[in-house]
């Protein structure tokens, strides 16, 4: 079946909180409140493939579309939508395939290759040399404070078949194509300390999508067959739960946690979203069964960029008459150190625990329309499941947060009135 997309959009994605959405187009990007749902910052300077925000600051990350006039895919710009000025413009050596942010970490991810930035003066700190990522599977964790970037691993784990005989893999090192660049394996790298935290033996088949929670401390991963759905802890790599999404292959299209990390949500091509339920804990209690404590909201401080409101985007913009104390990013020159790191945490025992059965989930929604590629988020504030679509569409499903069960569609709302790539 033909994916069913927007024509004039490029690029849509909640921000790491899942207040707003930004949307790139042929003309421009927006930006859009999810509650109360409403347009709030449009600017038409030419066509926008990814648009990504800073939590509802006014920094912004925008890249330019391919086989668009007067728009370049290797030129990363950061603008101040307050002030409407720009930030800094870098130049990549090919096409930027996805942007992630959080409030120290700006990450790149090309196909072959992950530029790892301070994101309060722009100097370059890393870059891993990976093998061909065309999709951009990667992952980084919202919280500055627990910040673990998480990416295919490039060669099977020594503990694997495949790699019988393999010495152990340091960050930047590349494999050759084949069989080795299709684990299954995943990377989990610190972008504080620049070096190799540890690698999940994650799933037999390769990796498809990877999301990591608002405190860094939980990561959900899922393989080409889509069918399981497994979570594990940061570093740790302890598997924590695994998830039934169903018995049919299926591509998964988006994955995310709720900003207290007790429900985990997952959209795939067989137009329908699982909402999985994690467990909880008593404070202090070890997660070695698979439970958790519920993770306290992140106290991240906006200290390197200015226009962080409480109240969202929407009061961000009412803001903008009170100006503010300007903490600038300066950009410094662009010096290319591709050092490797060579700390390897401990990898992943081979136990029993691939025994387990997977849970059902505990609620679920189908989409009123076929076809259409979707990312899924968890309102923050109320018991919605929120879905952006292809189509142009953002849906709001009420959830039963006590018996689950089949989702119940509240509203829905048409962002353009006439192409729809998600980067993750």
């Amino acid at each position: 079946m033909a994916e069913r997309t927007n024509a004039n959009m490029l690029f849509a994605n909640f921000n790491q909180d899942f207040s707003c959405v930004s949307v790139g187009t042929r003309k421009g990007y927006s930006i859009t409140n999810c509650d109360p749902f409403g347009r709030v910052y449009t600017m038409n300077d030419g066509a926008r493939g990814i648009v990504e925000m800073l939590f509802c600051t006014s920094l912004i990350a925008l890249v330019g579309a391919a086989d668009q006039p007067q728009s370049s895919p290797r030129k990363l710009q950061i603008v101040n939508t307050k002030r409407q000025s720009m930030i800094c413009e870098l130049l990549f050596p090919s096409s930027i395939l996805s942007v992630k942010l959080n409030r120290k970490t700006l990450v790149i991810v090309l196909e072959t290759e992950i530029y790892i930035y301070d994101i309060s003066n722009m100097r370059l700190l890393h870059v891993i040399e990976t093998t061909p990522n065309p999709d951009a599977i990667c992952a980084l964790s919202p919280s500055a404070d627990s910040s673990y970037l998480a990416y295919p691993s490039p060669v099977p784990s020594p503990t694997t078949p495949l790699s019988s005989g393999t010495s152990a893999m340091t960050a930047g090192s590349s494999s050759p194509s084949g069989s080795s660049s299709q684990s299954g394996d995943v990377l989990l790298f610190s972008t504080r300390s620049l070096t190799v935290a540890n690698v999940i033996q994650a799933h037999k088949a390769p990796i498809s999508f990877l999301s990591i929670n608002s405190t860094g401390t939980l990561l959900a991963t899922s393989s080409d067959k889509g069918t399981v759905i497994r979570v594990w802890s940061i570093p740790g790599a302890e598997k924590l739960y695994q998830f039934r999404r169903g018995t049919r292959e299926a591509k998964i299209y988006s994955m995310n946690f709720n900003t207290v990390s007790t429900l985990l949500a997952v959209s795939s091509a067989h137009d329908t979203v699982h909402i999985f339920k994690l467990g909880r804990a008593k404070e202090g209690s070890g997660s070695g069964n698979g439970n958790l404590s519920s993770p306290s909201p992140s106290s991240d401080s906006v200290d390197t960029v200015e226009g962080g409101v409480d109240g969202g985007y929407e009061a961000f913009i009412e803001k903008k008459k009170n100006g503010g104390v300007s903490s600038s990013l300066r950009r410094r020159s662009m010096q290319v150190t591709k050092s490797l790191s060579h700390s390897v945490g401990g990898y992943l025992p081979n136990t029993l625990t691939e025994m387990w059965e997977p849970s059902r989930d505990f609620a679920f929604l189908r989409l009123p329309t076929s076809g259409a590629r979707c990312a899924v988020a968890l309102s923050g504030t109320m018991p919605q499941v929120m879905v952006i679509s292809s189509e142009g569409y953002f849906y709001s499903y009420n959830i039963d947060l006590e018996n689950g069960g089949e989702c119940s569609l509240m509203k829905q709302y048409r962002y353009l009135t006439t192409l729809l790539r998600y980067i993750s």
